[in-house]
C-alpha cells in the first residue's frame, strides 16, 4: 500500500467560475499608463501593445485551456514538503526512454502541451518507434498547480533532487531531461547530480559567462562577439531580474492584484529576442492567466532572490550534456560552456526560433530530442 508520504493522486483543473468573472471585471476596469514618447519597447511594454493585449484577454477563452490541460493525466504528489503538480504521459511503444521536461519563467507547464504527443507517439507525428519517450512534464514549485510554495531556499539546485525523486518513485531506474531558462538550470543541475541511470540533459542554454581569465576570450570571432553583445543587450534591459533578485515581494503586490501589471511584466515573451519573437498572443495569454488564476508570480519571482543568496560555489557538470542554440535566444559559447562542462557530446544551431522554442518551433525541438537521445 502506497503510503501518505509518496501517494500520488490524480488532478483535474478546475478554476471557479467565480475567479474568471473578477479577472474579466478587472480587465474591463484597466486603468492604463500613459503612453511613453514613440509607445516603442524602449520604454518597457508599450501602451498599445497592453491595450491590444487586454482587449485579446478579455475574449480569450480560458476553459478551452482547461479542456486542453485535461487531456492529458494530470497528478499532485508531496515533495521535500512541497506539493508537485505534474502530467505524465507513458508512451505505448515498449521502448521508450523516460524524459522529465523543465519549463521557463515567465512560462509554464503549458509550453510542453504540443510536444508531448510527437515526444510519446512518435510513428504517428513522422518519426520512428524507437523515438518515442515516456514525458513527464512537472510544474516547478511555486509555478502553476506546485503550490503554495512551502518556505525558503528553493533553487535550481533544490529543484534538480525533487526532479530525481518524482521520476524515481514514478518507477524509473533511467531517465533523461530537457529545459530552457530555469527549466536550462534544472536540467543542468541534473547533470551536475548525475544520478544513476541519467541519460542526459538537452538544454536550450548553458549559462557560462567570461570570467576575468586572461586569454579566455583569445580565438573569439564574429559568432562568439554576436553572443557577447546579445548578452550586453539583454542585461541593459532586464531590469526584472534586479527586481526579482532584491525586492519580490513588494513586486508581487501589484501582481497579485492586477492582471495587467503580471502582463506588462511578463514582457520576456515578446522582448527576448528583440523583436524577434514567434511566440503568438494565445500563447502568452494562456501563461499568464495561469499565473493570475493560481496567483503564482509572488512565488515565481522568489527564485532570483534564493538563487543569489544560495552560496552555491560554481561546479563543473560531469554528466552527458547537449546544446541546441536557437537564432534568436541567448547564444552560448561553446569554450566558456566546456569550461564549465565536463562532456558536451551534442551540439545543434538552428536558424529560426528564440527563447521559448518549445512554443515558437516546436517540431525543432522534437526532433533535437529525438537526435540527442538516439542510441543511449
Amino acid at each position: 500500500m502506497t503510503s501518505t508520504a509518496t501517494a500520488i493522486r490524480p488532478f483535474t483543473v478546475e478554476i471557479p467560475q467565480a475567479d474568471l468573472d473578477d479577472l474579466s471585471r478587472r480587465l474591463e476596469n484597466t486603468r492604463f499608463a500613459p503612453s511613453a514618447p514613440g509607445d516603442s519597447w524602449d520604454y518597457g511594454t508599450p501602451f498599445s501593445y497592453l491595450r491590444d493585449m487586454v482587449d485579446r484577454w478579455q475574449a480569450f477563452d480560458w476553459r478551452a485551456q482547461e479542456a486542453r490541460i485535461n487531456a492529458f493525466p494530470n497528478y499532485l504528489t508531496e515533495i521535500d514538503g512541497q506539493t508537485v503538480h505534474f502530467i505524465h504521459v507513458r508512451s505505448a511503444e515498449p521502448g521508450a526512454k523516460a524524459l522529465v521536461l523543465s519549463h521557463t519563467y515567465p512560462g509554464s507547464f503549458l509550453e510542453f502541451l504540443d510536444l508531448i504527443g510527437p515526444l510519446t507517439d512518435p510513428v504517428a507525428h513522422g518519426g520512428r518507434a524507437e523515438d518515442a519517450f515516456h514525458v513527464v512534464v512537472p510544474s516547478t514549485p511555486g509555478f502553476g498547480f506546485s503550490t503554495p510554495l512551502v518556505g525558503g531556499g528553493w533553487t535550481m539546485e533544490r529543484v534538480a533532487g525533487v526532479w530525481d525523486t518524482l521520476m524515481r518513485r514514478l518507477g524509473y531506474e533511467s531517465y533523461g531531461a530537457h529545459g530552457s531558462d530555469g527549466g536550462a538550470m534544472i536540467s543542468r543541475e541534473l547533470a551536475v547530480l548525475n544520478p544513476a541511470g541519467f541519460l542526459g540533459s538537452h538544454v536550450l542554454q548553458l549559462f557560462s559567462f567570461p570570467s576575468g581569465t586572461p586569454g579566455e576570450m583569445d580565438g573569439f570571432g564574429p559568432e562568439e562577439y554576436a553572443a557577447l553583445e546579445h548578452l550586453q543587450w539583454f542585461q541593459s534591459v532586464g531590469g526584472y531580474n534586479a527586481m526579482n533578485g532584491s525586492r519580490p515581494q513588494t513586486i508581487a503586490a501589484g501582481f497579485a492584484d492586477s492582471p495587467v501589471a503580471w502582463l506588462a511584466y511578463s514582457e520576456l515573451f515578446e522582448s527576448f529576442g528583440n523583436g524577434t519573437a514567434l511566440v503568438a498572443p494565445e500563447q502568452v495569454l494562456a501563461q499568464v492567466t495561469l499565473y493570475w488564476l493560481t496567483n503564482t508570480a509572488a512565488s515565481a519571482v522568489r527564485y532570483h532572490y534564493e538563487g543569489l543568496r544560495a552560496g552555491a560555489e560554481p561546479v563543473r557538470s560531469t554528466g552527458r550534456l547537449g546544446v541546441a542554440v536557437f537564432k534568436d535566444d541567448f547564444r552560448t559559447i561553446r569554450s566558456l560552456a566546456e569550461r564549465d562542462n565536463a562532456s558536451i557530446v551534442h551540439w545543434s544551431e538552428f536558424d529560426r526560433g528564440g527563447h521559448f522554442a518549445a512554443l515558437e518551433v516546436p517540431d525543432d525541438v522534437v526532433a533535437d530530442l529525438r537526435a540527442f537521445f538516439a542510441g543511449v
